[in-house]
């Protein structure tokens, strides 16, 4: 199904499945245990071994030599597999630095060797005892440093790294009222529950690997390239993943060492990479080093805009993109956005939740509530002011949808705006009481996706598709979407998802995953509509299919009746087409925070926040309010604790674990509010959907930025807002 024109009517829009507030169906699966994590995999054949990975104690250089003598006369090894013995790989399209093979060191903790064993501890203790020769040669690792030899970078992940429209220059000089500001965010980690691990199993030369990736044709391929081996010989299996959060977008160094081990011992075996190796192991958010300037007239509106970021990565790796939403959510007739990028020897930088726009949101909605406050101006009102209904860079491409005056509208009165006050008028006790507000901005991708939905006998309808589900709920909304098609009650549909066998899906990241795996599962049923209505006659553009019956007129057949002892099968997916060129698809949002700011010692409490989201459909409110509230603490920590903490002699991530790495925990998040507005979104899908998981983080940090200011008075631009930054500048105690 080729996606052309906007959707119109269609069985979708009578949502009396999709769209409602259904628990998932997997949950009761998770609270029991029964649902198998990668590392819970048992080996189906006989008994596996462990894999115990090495990563680099440098952070560039080659290696001259692994000594592994020793760790092979280790109580229980078996096998030793070192990144010499592979030897030099073909690198998968996705990653920017190769996850294993040849002597060359890229970044701290590349994966050298992988020791296994009957256990893990031996693995483990094993492991400890190999000894390897580095030549070590001399990084750069710190962005500030680095920012001078920055390059334009050739393109940013498909996008122009710079726009220019009109003459932002002159426009800014001229400009009655302006804001020139440096901001600066961190690199940050993903943090998520469960660790990369996988298992592996060869068949002769057919490899199955069950591991924790969000997108599974993408690994797929990649491992292929890797193992130098077919992809077609590859199945891979990912039914539930606890957390991704981009971290699992990309093939990973677990899934490698253990197919390579459980080649080299003909024997399964497991791998999982310890906490400390998963920060400098894996990828990460880049830190940024951001400058905004607004100029506007006295009366508030904006003529010239200008967003720079700098960020760095590997070589040949990509910016972390934090100028795009600055392209398309105010309006000003002068613009310009630029990326820079230096080459860091860290390790690799790529996609963390909302690259690009969560990062950049986190400076440009701190920029302005400068702008408003130099103004004179109401935050809230502010922005309303410098709404736009067309694309600011291209003004004859219009939003297909755009209400973020609606959302700032009703989360003001939602939060009780009119009570704010001036900078550091609020207290009680010793605690100084703040609002913040920031505008939430994401775009709608569009990736290809394709499902096969089988109608038996018996009235079961099951659902196949790779697509994965890391904690979002796909299993939950595929099953509605399936259920509204047939007209089938919920209990009755059977989802199966993250096994390679089944057809390629969008998978799960760019909060794209739910509007396009969904519109997949939507084109097959179609097909399979159309197979139900021609078996019976009926003409399938008029055919009804409603509680466990399909109907033509004063006909009506069960539909357990209709495929016949065979069943009936239709397969298809959802292609686009030029919809989203044409006209700008995005989701908007307002977010509000109130902190208390202890006025003796600087420490930030989240007192209570309210999310506004407007993003189309929302295919099921329960499951996109789980994916908003976790956000909205994902971005409690990019404000207040956050940060990958860099060691810039030695080139690596210091505090590598949740012990040092601080995220936030429930005593930390207070009651969070979500609201969506009601959005049907006929560009975006036949679904009318777009995603939300994303938006729930973009415009989190600088709504508590904000709050900060309007408690203390004290304006902070450089994350993570920890209370060394304001202690000194805190309001004298009388």
């Amino acid at each position: 199904m080729k996606f052309e024109k906007p959707a119109e009517m269609n069985p979708i829009d009578r949502m009396k499945v999709v769209g409602q507030p259904i628990r998932r169906i997997d949950g009761e699966l998770k609270v029991s245990g029964q649902a198998k994590y990668a590392y819970e995999w048992h080996d189906p054949a006989g008994r596996y071994a462990y894999g115990y990975p090495v990563g680099s104690a440098i952070a560039k250089g080659h290696i001259l030599a692994i000594d592994s003598e020793a760790a092979q006369r280790a109580p229980g090894v078996l096998k030793v597999v070192t990144s010499l013995d592979v030897g030099d790989r073909e690198k998968g399209k996705f990653n920017t630095a190769k996850l294993f093979g040849g002597s060359e060191i890229q970044h701290y903790h590349q994966a050298v060797a992988v020791v296994v064993a009957e256990t893990f501890e031996q693995a483990r203790d094993a492991a400890a005892l190999l000894k390897i020769e580095y030549a070590e040669e001399a990084g750069s690792f710190s962005l500030k440093e680095a920012k001078p030899s920055a390059v334009k970078p050739k393109d940013a992940g498909g996008s122009e790294p710079d726009t220019s429209v009109g003459d932002f220059a002159g426009a800014f000089r001229s400009a009655e009222v302006t804001l020139d500001e440096e901001y600066s965010t961190p690199d940050q980690s993903h943090s998520m529950m469960e660790p990369h691990a996988s298992l592996a199993a060869w068949d002769g030369d057919e490899l199955t690997l069950w591991t924790s990736s969000q997108m599974i044709d993408w690994w797929r391929g990649d491992l292929a390239t890797t193992l130098g081996i077919d992809k077609e010989k590859i199945t891979l299996m990912s039914p539930f993943i606890g957390g991704g959060f981009g971290g699992k977008l990309f093939l990973r160094a677990d899934a490698v060492l253990a197919a390579f081990a459980a080649r080299a011992i003909g024997r399964p075996v497991k791998v999982a990479l310890p906490r400390p190796l998963m920060a400098n192991n894996t990828t990460h958010r880049p830190a940024t080093i951001q400058r905004i300037r607004i100029g506007a007239s006295k009366d508030g509106k904006i003529s010239a805009i200008g967003h720079e970021s700098w960020s760095g990565d590997l070589a040949g790796g990509q910016p972390e993109a934090a100028v795009m939403q600055t392209r398309l959510l105010y309006a000003g007739e002068n613009r310009m956005t630029a990326m820079r990028l230096a080459t860091l020897n860290l390790a690799e930088g790529n996609a963390m939740r909302a690259p690009g726009e969560a990062p950049g949101l986190m400076a440009l909605e701190i920029a302005m509530d400068e702008m408003a406050e130099k103004l004179g101006m109401d935050p809230v009102a502010f922005r309303k002011l410098n709404d736009t209904q067309v694309d600011p860079e291209n003004p004859e491409r219009p939003f297909t949808q755009r209400n973020l005056n609606g959302c700032l509208d009703l989360g003001a009165e939602r939060f009780g705006w009119q009570n704010r006050g001036k900078p550091g008028s609020r207290t009680e006790g010793n605690v100084l009481i703040g609002m913040g507000v920031a505008a939430a901005f994401r775009n709608n991708l569009l990736l290809p996706s394709a499902a096969r939905v089988r109608l038996d006998q018996s009235g079961i309808l099951t659902v196949e598709t790779d697509m994965t589900d890391i904690g979002t709920g796909s299993y939950t909304i595929i099953a509605q979407t399936a259920a509204e098609m047939l007209g089938l009650p919920i209990n009755r549909v059977a989802v199966h998802l993250g096994d390679s066998r089944f057809p390629v899906s969008a998978g799960s990241g760019g909060q794209f995953g739910a509007n396009c795996s969904t519109s997949g599962v939507y084109a097959a049923c179609v097909k399979l509509r159309e197979a139900i209505a021609a078996k019976l006659g009926f003409n399938s553009a008029d055919a009804v299919f409603e509680d466990g019956q399909v109907r033509l007129g004063n006909r009506a057949v069960p539909l357990a009746d209709a495929v016949g002892p065979e069943g009936l099968t239709g397969e298809d997916g959802v292609e686009w087409g030029d919809l989203s060129e044409t006209h700008q698809q995005s989701t908007f949002g307002a977010h509000f925070v109130e902190v208390g700011v202890d006025r003796f010692t600087g420490e930030t409490r989240i007192r209570r926040m309210l999310a506004v989201c407007a993003a189309g459909r929302i295919l099921n409110p329960v499951t996109a309010r789980s994916q908003v509230i976790g956000a909205m603490t994902m971005g409690v920590g990019g404000a207040l604790t956050e940060e990958l903490a860099v060691d810039e002699r030695r080139g690596f991530f210091v505090n590598h674990d949740l012990a040092g790495y601080e995220v936030p925990v429930h005593a930390d998040i207070p009651h969070q509010e979500v609201i969506f507005m009601e959005e049907a979104d006929p560009y975006s899908s036949p679904m009318k959907a777009k995603g939300v998981g994303e938006l729930g983080l973009c415009g989190v940090s600088a709504a508590i930025a904000n709050a900060i200011y309007n408690a203390t008075g004290v304006r902070l631009r450089h994350y993570p807002l920890t209370l060394d930054k304001m202690l000194h500048q805190l309001p004298e105690v009388a």
